[in-house]
């Protein structure tokens, strides 16, 4: 079975740098590369099923890229946990495609972003005056918008960085599924495939926020186990006063409107963090994207079934 390189991007901060993690698929030199990017405390290798899928259809004539946005997965975690925004990972973003770039010419460049994902990608392909290497030709944006329900917001703050050890994989994935049931039916082994790469053995988690470190093998086989994330992430999260989120929100939406790609916006009918209001407000603003909405699905579509993932393949390759 096709399986990814494990590569790093240097990235700059305030305290000397980092490295960021990401997963690359394909034909290491191709014109063609695709950024996916993950949600809040998800990581690089939720894309399998889609890198897989782009493989097959482009005939392996593709660069189908995943990061591990800093302080998930395989990347470094920040020694300030208010680095846990926005502008960071738009920044390690860039970063990214330069040495994509430096690499090998990128003359097509495509961004599929799920939740925290798709905001980064609002703030890249919002931006004409960024240095990339090629513009955003075309935009996922899964099940996020620049409005994010106060509902969603409040249940996110709740949990992130508060899951404990867990025994075995069986129950951590069983633990995970708890949080994340509103991802819809998932056999038992796409779940479990899903939550393999968000675990890590709990003896080789530092909670020294002092060194920068990788936080372990991506697919643990002991126990007992962690969540493969600093918790740190959700410092930023809980210091959101109504106020910034308002202002934040004003901000997006300039970036949506900004936005000349053509987009493709994907949303779970039963989401509570993408309304049907905002979805609507999509598809007459800014780059006026195409909505599609998976029925039995809350937040957020993780493009694992076919008639998912058959969506975005169609929309990057024909």
């Amino acid at each position: 079975m096709t399986e990814p390189s494990l590569r790093f991007v240097t990235c700059a901060d305030a305290d000397g740098g980092h490295r960021m993690a990401y997963w690359q698929w394909g034909e290491p030199d191709a014109a063609h590369v695709v950024l996916c990017v993950h949600g809040l405390t998800r990581q690089g290798r939720d894309f399998d099923v889609l890198a897989r899928a782009l493989l097959e259809r482009a005939k392996g004539h593709i660069r189908v890229v995943c990061p591990d946005i800093v302080g998930r997965g395989r990347s470094d975690w920040l020694r300030d946990p208010k680095g846990y925004q926005l502008p960071t990972y738009a920044a390690d973003v860039l970063a990214l495609v330069a040495q994509l770039q430096a690499d090998a010419p990128i003359v097509s460049l495509d961004y599929v972003g799920t939740s925290m994902g798709g905001l980064i990608g609002m703030a890249i392909a919002g931006s004409p005056q960024l240095p990339l290497a090629s513009p955003v030709r075309r935009l996922v944006l899964n099940d996020v918008g620049p409005s994010i329900s106060q509902t969603a917001g409040g249940r996110i703050g709740a949990y992130v960085g508060k899951s404990g050890g867990d025994p075995g994989l069986g129950a951590a994935a069983d633990a995970m599924w708890l949080l994340s049931s509103s991802f819809g039916a998932h056999t038992r082994e796409q779940w479990l495939d899903l939550s393999r790469h968000m675990l890590v053995p709990a003896a080789q988690r530092s909670e020294d926020r002092s060194t920068k470190r990788e936080p372990g093998d991506a697919r643990p086989e002991g126990g007992p186990f962690v969540l493969h994330y600093d918790p740190a992430i959700g410092v930023p999260i809980r210091a959101l006063t109504p106020q910034l989120a308002a202002q934040s929100e004003s901000v997006m939406w300039g970036l949506y409107d900004a936005i000349t790609a053509r987009t493709l916006l994907l949303r779970g009918a039963q989401s509570d963090l993408l309304t049907p209001e905002t979805a609507q407000a999509m598809t007459r603003r800014g780059p006026g994207a195409r909505l599609v909405e998976f029925e039995d699905v809350g937040h957020a579509p993780t493009l694992v079934a076919p008639a998912q993932h058959g969506v975005v393949v169609d929309f990057l390759l024909d």
